[in-house]
């Protein structure tokens, strides 16, 4: 995704893609583990469009980006666990 799409993003939206990439790494992480990833680059392509949001998202004053995230992904596994 290039920066200039995710400039007219709305925040909730940024943070949203930002959980998605995040869950997107983890799994390509777990592939390469396993030997089934096929293309290595899409790893590096997830990490810097997850810098590309942080870059946004600090443009636009957002402060604790990682608390935030942190907060939501337990709140999020909170409510699973129920």
């Amino acid at each position: 995704m290039k920066i200039s799409e995710m400039r007219q993003m709305k925040t909730e939206e940024l943070h949203g893609e930002l959980d998605r990439l995040r869950r997107y790494t983890f799994d390509l992480r777990s592939q390469a583990v396993t030997e089934k990833l096929h293309d290595p680059s899409l790893l590096t392509r997830a990490k810097r469009d997850i810098a590309r949001l942080f870059t946004v998202l600090r443009e636009r004053g957002e402060e604790g980006v990682e608390q935030k995230q942190y907060h939501l992904e337990a709140l999020a596994t909170h409510k699973r666990t129920k």
